[in-house]
């Protein structure tokens, strides 16, 4: 089964305001009890990913 998937060009920069302990969190250090620290820092990944949908894109196979 072949797939299309639309990448971002990428090469502008973003800027994502994150606390350190999601830094941390993405980093790959885990807060035991505290999902929430990276729950929360994924989100505002994705958020900016989503504002940035009107740029272009290239259709990967």
């Amino acid at each position: 089964m072949e797939k299309q998937v639309k990448i971002p060009q990428g090469d502008e920069k973003v800027m994502v305001e994150l606390t350190r302990k999601e830094l941390m969190s993405l980093a790959g250090i885990r807060f035991h009890g505290n999902h929430k620290i990276e729950v929360s820092a994924r989100k505002k990944l994705h958020d900016i990913l989503e504002s940035q949908e009107s740029a272009p894109r290239q259709l990967m196979n």
